[in-house]
């Protein structure tokens, strides 16, 4: 009787440690899995490269209307664009004029290698909302297209649709495209930038 308890024992104890031993191993395969798909998120890659382009010290010109009948406003300012975070993401520092005002925002603009996208942020003193989107590189073109939202404290929420043309060394424009009241799309804002010599 003792022989046949000290046998259940036993084995039990060997069903527990191998048990124990495969959940260990189980528990290393996920580990390293987990390790392998958060470091191919957070490290920068070829996409990311793109956006060198922008670091720098950049002159810009801006004009923008709120109706494709208006005609535009203009205003002037600085850009300062650099890597941060380790070459995640780039922060653009712009300085200037709006309506007679003084001007300043911050941009921000990376590439998530999960959803496979360019993000951008922008915050500014002209408004207490964030503009975001998302969007797409076309190396055939030199072109960015991406969408997003904002709040109009008089239209409300708006969609837009913005191009960023890199047409020539040391020169970009950003326009954004936004729908009037008749359903048409029109070009709601334009920014000329030239690099600082």
């Amino acid at each position: 009787m003792y022989s046949k308890k000290l046998y259940f024992y036993i084995a039990a104890l060997f069903l527990l440690s191998s048990f124990a031993i495969t959940s260990l191993h189980a528990e290393e395969k996920m580990d390293d899995q987990m390790m392998k798909a958060w470091a191919e998120y957070a490290t920068p890659g070829e996409h990311h490269k793109v956006l060198d382009y922008f670091v720098g010290d950049w002159d810009y010109t801006l004009g923008w209307k709120m109706s494709a009948k208006d005609k535009a406003t203009k205003s002037s300012g600085t850009t300062t664009a650099k890597w941060i975070l380790g070459g995640r993401y780039i922060k653009m520092h712009a300085q200037g004029t709006s309506m007679g005002q003084p001007f300043e925002g911050f941009g921000h603009m990376g590439y998530d290698n999960a959803t496979k996208k360019y993000t951008g942020l922008w915050i500014d003193n002209m408004s207490t909302g964030m503009l975001k989107s998302w969007g797409y590189y076309y190396p055939s073109s030199k072109k960015f297209v991406e969408w997003g939202k904002f709040h109009d404290p008089i239209l409300g929420k708006q969609a837009f649709r913005a191009v960023t043309n890199i047409k020539k060394e040391n020169t970009f424009t950003y326009e954004m495209y936004i729908t009037g009241e008749d359903g048409k799309e029109f070009q709601m804002m334009k920014i000329k930038y030239t690099r600082k010599k």
